[in-house]
């Protein structure tokens, strides 16, 4: 199943040299300085991403609470696309919550499951199994995907939109508060997605036999992104401004264009109930579960 044209050739995913080679290519000198221009462009882009990849039945909408699944939502609520939101998480999860509190303001249909351990467990191996690597963020990140498709069957959901790439060329992530060339820092995580994020999801996708569609990896979204000033997208430990500043010109309330970032598997409690597992399986740590999960 695909999850981005551009990367998959035969449904298959193209060798990691390619994904390098299409994101060296989509590289510019040009900086963008007016800040009411970028806003105004980046808008369009944003609102051209998520249009051109509305399926034609019904979809779903990996949902959080946060400022990229709030903003993807909110964008296709007001093209009239035919959505249901989904959100997962284990114990006292903080996007579930979250999730809630933004689908009742937004005006969204939500459907959610919080999962006891046990049924935690079950969705973990199968993520290790999938993933067929020990790493705890890629199966985390793999468990809240497999969950929400698994609670989605249900409605005959076969395609699914994430905010995977905003982190990206919007420096969402810690190493882009030390950079010294944020934009710079920005390019080289585009380029490591493959292995990191992409090569998961492409397993996911093909094992639950679904689709994501990924419109901050639009090829002209990035491109607008990138010619974004570090300096409108980071400061200090605030990321993500211009996009979060540009969610809530487009309507999303501020409490959602503004929470601070919560990692998949962080924010659903996936993560929270490796480490349970491994305690409970007397691991001393999360990756030697994992490890164990692979010789069975």
């Amino acid at each position: 199943m695909a999850i981005l044209s551009n990367i998959i050739k035969n449904k298959r995913l193209v060798g990691r040299k390619n994904w390098e080679n299409y994101i060296e290519g989509l590289k510019s000198n040009t900086t963008a300085k007016n800040k009411k221009q970028i806003k105004k462009q980046l808008k369009q882009k944003l609102v051209e991403a998520v249009a051109k990849r509305l399926p034609k039945k019904r979809f779903g909408l990996l949902f959080s609470g946060g400022v990229d699944s709030s903003t993807i939502a909110l964008i296709a609520k007001k093209l009239r696309a035919n959505f249901i939101c989904y959100s997962v998480g284990t114990g006292n999860s903080k996007d579930a919550a979250e999730a809630k509190k933004a689908a009742k303001q937004l005006k969204l249909r939500l459907k959610y499951k919080i999962f006891n351990l046990k049924e935690a467990e079950r969705i973990i191996k199968k993520a290790a199994a999938i993933t067929g690597k020990p790493d705890v963020v890629n199966v985390g990140v793999a468990s809240v995907e497999i969950a929400a498709a698994e609670i989605a069957k249900k409605d005959g959901i076969k395609a699914f939109f994430t905010g995977l790439g905003s982190e990206e060329i919007f420096a969402g992530y810690q190493r882009h508060e030390t950079a010294k060339d944020v934009n710079k820092e920005c390019w080289t995580g585009l380029k490591n997605m493959w292995g990191r994020d992409l090569v998961r999801d492409c397993k996911v996708a093909a094992a639950m036999k679904i689709s994501f569609l990924t419109p901050f990896l639009d090829k002209e979204l990035i491109i607008e992104a990138m010619k974004i000033h570090g300096k409108y997208k980071i400061s200090g430990s605030d990321k993500k401004i211009i996009l979060r500043e540009v969610a809530a010109e487009l309507g999303l309330p501020m409490q959602f264009a503004f929470r601070k970032k919560l990692a998949a598997q962080y924010g659903s409690g996936f993560d929270k109930a490796i480490e349970k597992l491994a305690r409970k399986s007397g691991f001393r740590c999360k990756k030697e579960y994992l490890e164990s999960l692979m010789l069975r």
